[in-house]
């Protein structure tokens, strides 16, 4: 239970950030957030020694247990990975708010609140093993980073930003819930570890793709691949913080993390090969590509980012490969490995190099990197801090990523020599889009750092007099940036603590443990392929990188119709006009059109269920005859009424609308049910007594009266109401599709309701939130009767003491 509860506490603690923000304002409401990722930091630490050798924690937490849903909190190698992620970066980036966020300029509570709201959406998306769960905490993730994106909101692109990823991620998570919905219909259950044991058995069901695509659809939209990273670049006009946080190590990683958690139920299948391992690369040379054409500096990490989730869902796609492999395993075994190995190296460069970029916007008051140069001896810890972060991403030693890139290249390698889904041909494009990608990654992380920090000095076209960074803001990059240094020289420590444990979740099938993860990270493996490739790409990427005022004008050659963000807006723009002239036609402010509208779509849909169910169908067998009295009561009740429609008094109206009630009344006591009668004979008399009460201070109705012309499809929806209702009684009374309710009622209301009356306990137990909320209703609209009445007096009032 108490691992359950870890995943609430920043939400638990959002809810007294307003209150800390108000009552102490001389004090950054960040130093009272900070104590939330740190704690949970150090608790998650305290299970890496247990998962790292194999074990894993569950906890349960019944949520609503008459639908067996449950929120269970599962900790294994993959879970606690992300966790300690979420909770480690999460500590930085706080602290590194504290100095970058103004406490006397900003709405520090909402900031805060928005923060801890994600952190535990975050949380339980990687530790539920309850699909229904997963998919509550995953669409928890997009609403709380729409109000994190969005939190400048008095900007027009802050709030086109966050609409946009909104609209996307919220798509993609209804698409990935539908697949799961196909996963429980395939294995009758919503545990993921129980979907995994029986992955073998769900493979030939029919139901398989569908769920296997739809997934994916969830997971490419949060993780920005090709074609849904748009929402991207847009969401960098969040405050850098936001940007480091969810950009670089949580939410963006959230769809990495549904595949490699997916991964043990779908490598099964050739679709999944192709689409996650080709989606992967494709989404590597396109970022990578238009990286170098951003000037913006938070623009250029943004292309950079969408260009690194795609290596890491590459290798995730190239992993599932070794499900296939049997005897070959050895060559593509390090895809899983590099991919859970970079996604780690990656938060920690990428993280920090955000935060750089927020320095200089700070300091400078641009991120336009065709106003930066020259800041290199002005801001000396801020360039350190960034070279070694985008050395680290280029794929350079003595940093992290020039481990990870090396083992990405040998499992690009790998693909083309498997004999099956067509790798033997096709396979051959990935180490070449691979080595091009790398190329022009090396470019854009040249682009960066050299360009802000290396060239002319222009000062004057700068808003504020750089000077470097207080240290309070410097603390969280560097600690990065030493984590980029140290992970090069120990990575066997961190492969065997964390990547092991990982790597054995995302392939059980090949690994019984973590131990039996059998790679071994080193720096130099002699003159290989994969050290050959990097050669070329540092030969071409720095020759390219000279050269880039040369040829970097070709970006603008590329027709802007033509993009997907163009596309996007006209699609939104015609949603807009669409949907607006729809709304314009129905929405015409008359209560008979909205009848109308909804009497139609009523009609339809029960008389077509009717005839879909075969239910329609009229049998009198077994009904009671009608003896004469009841014939005339009918007519009675007929004539009540049409005076009531067609009275040109009131008084005449309120006699034939109780001349119908009366009549009702005495059909209830025909049919021995005297407690209805007199319950209808009591409301009756108070309705016309209160009628005449009400009518009698009304104006008599005039003698000119504006006729009603005949309107042929208002009488067709009449008729149609009455033939519906009509053939819903006589379709009951002749059928019954699923056995009556009624037998359950004789059997428990006494039993279990301790009442003898078997409609008063249908009203008042069976259906007492029902009968309560009609009476709330009741009540609201007696409330807002009284008041416009007091209102009316009041004006009254105010008119007379005028005059």
């Amino acid at each position: 239970m108490l691992q359950v509860l870890y995943i609430f506490i920043p939400m638990l603690v959002a809810i007294l950030v307003p209150l800390l923000y108000k009552r102490m304002n001389n004090i950054h409401t960040g130093w009272f957030v900070l104590a939330v990722p740190v704690t949970l930091a150090v608790i998650y630490t305290t299970y890496i020694a247990q998962v790292s050798k194999g074990e894993v924690f569950t906890a349960e937490l019944p949520w609503i247990p008459s639908l067996d849903i449950s929120i269970i909190s599962y900790l294994d190698g993959l879970s606690l990975l992300f966790s300690l992620l979420i909770t480690g970066i999460g500590s930085l980036v706080v602290l590194y708010s504290i100095f970058y966020l103004d406490k006397h300029k900003e709405k520090l509570h909402n900031f805060y609140v928005y923060l801890l709201l994600f952190m535990s959406a975050m949380l339980g998306v990687v530790q539920s093993d309850h699909l229904i769960t997963l998919y509550f905490f995953w669409e928890l993730t997009s609403i709380s980073s729409f109000l994190l994106i969005g939190y400048w909101y008095n900007r027009d692109a802050s709030r086109f930003g966050a609409l946009k990823s909104m609209m996307i991620t919220v798509g993609g998570g209804l698409m990935m819930l539908g697949g799961f919905v196909l996963l429980y219909l395939m294995g009758g259950t919503y545990s993921i570890r129980e979907l995994i044991v029986m992955a073998p058995n769900l493979v030939d069901q029919p139901l398989f793709t569908w769920s296997l695509v739809l997934l994916l659809l969830g997971a490419f939209t949060k993780s920005a691949q090709f074609p849904f990273y748009i929402w991207l670049p847009d969401a960098m006009e969040a405050p850098t913080p936001v940007s480091a946080y969810l950009h670089s190590a949580t939410m963006v990683k959230a769809g990495i993390y549904l595949v490699a958690r997916f991964t043990p139920i779908f490598a099964a299948s050739e679709l999944w090969v192709w689409l996650v391992t080709g989606v992967g690369i494709l989404t590597l040379f396109w970022g990578s590509f238009f990286a170098v054409k951003q000037t913006d500096l938070k623009g250029i990490l943004a292309f950079s980012t969408v260009s690194q989730l795609g290596l890491i869902m590459s290798l995730l796609g190239a992993s599932a490969v070794a499900f296939h492999a049997n005897g070959s395993v050895d060559t593509i075994k390090f895809a899983a490995f590099a991919a859970i190995f970079h996604l780690i190296n990656h938060a920690t460069f990428k993280g920090s190099l955000f935060m750089i970029a927020g320095i200089v916007d700070h300091e400078t008051g641009t991120r336009d990197i065709r106003k930066l140069g020259g800041l290199m001896s002005i801001m000396p810890i801020s360039f350190t801090v960034a070279a070694i972060g985008s050395l680290s991403m280029a794929g350079l030693p003595p940093f992290n990523g020039f481990l990870s890139k090396e083992m990405f290249l040998t499992a690009m390698l790998a693909l083309q020599k498997f004999e099956f889904f067509g790798f033997e041909t096709w396979g051959a494009l990935f180490p070449i889009v691979a080595w091009i990608a790398s190329i022009f990654t090396f470019i854009y992380s040249f682009y960066f750092v050299f360009r802000t920090f290396n060239g002319n000095y222009k000062p004057e076209q700068l808003t504020h007099k750089p000077h470097e960074a207080p240290i309070g803001m410097l603390i969280s990059p560097i600690l990065l940036a030493a984590l980029v240094v140290t992970i090069f020289f120990i990575p066997n420590f961190i492969g065997n603590t964390f990547v092991k444990p990982a790597v054995q979740a995302i392939q059980p099938f090949l690994y019984d443990s973590p131990q039996a993860v059998d790679i071994h990270v080193s720096a130099w493996h002699g003159i290989t392929p994969e050290l050959l490739m990097t050669v070329g790409i540092i030969i071409v990427g720095v020759l390219l990188f000279v050269a880039l005022p040369k040829w970097q004008g070709m970006y603008q050659r590329f027709p802007q119709a033509l993009t997907l963000n163009n596309a996007y807006d006209k699609i939104m723009q015609g949603l807009d006009v669409g949907l607006n002239r729809i709304s314009r036609r129905y929405m015409t402010g008359s209560m008979r059109h909205y009848l109308l509208y909804m009497f139609s779509g009523i009609t339809i849909i029960v008389i077509g269920s009717l005839f879909v169910k075969d239910a329609f169908s009229i049998s009198f067998q077994g009904a009671s005859p009608i003896n004469l009295y009841e014939i005339i009561l009918i007519v009675v009740l007929l004539i009540g009424t049409a005076i009531t429609i067609l009275a040109k008094s009131r008084l005449t109206a309120i006699i034939g609308l109780g001349t119908v009630g009366y009549t009702v009344a005495l059909f209830f006591v025909i049919f021995n049910a005297p407690d209805l009668a007199l319950t209808q004979l009591v409301i009756e008399t108070i309705s016309v007594a209160l009628f005449l009460l009400a009518f009698y201070h009304l104006p008599k109705l005039g003698k000119r009266e504006e006729r009603m012309r005949f309107q042929l499809n208002r009488a067709i929806v009449s008729i149609a109401v009455g033939v519906m209702v009509t053939l819903v009684a006589l379709s009951a009374h002749s059928q019954k599709l699923i056995p009556s309710i009624a037998k359950y009622y004789e059997e428990t209301v006494y039993s279990l309701a301790g009442g003898g009356n078997i409609v008063n306990v249908i009203l008042v137990d069976y259906r007492g939130f029902d009968t309560l909320f009609e009476i709330t209703v009741l009540g609201i609209a007696g409330m807002a009767i009284l008041a416009m009445i007091k209102l009316r007096m009041n004006r009254k009032e105010n008119t007379h003491e005028n005059k």
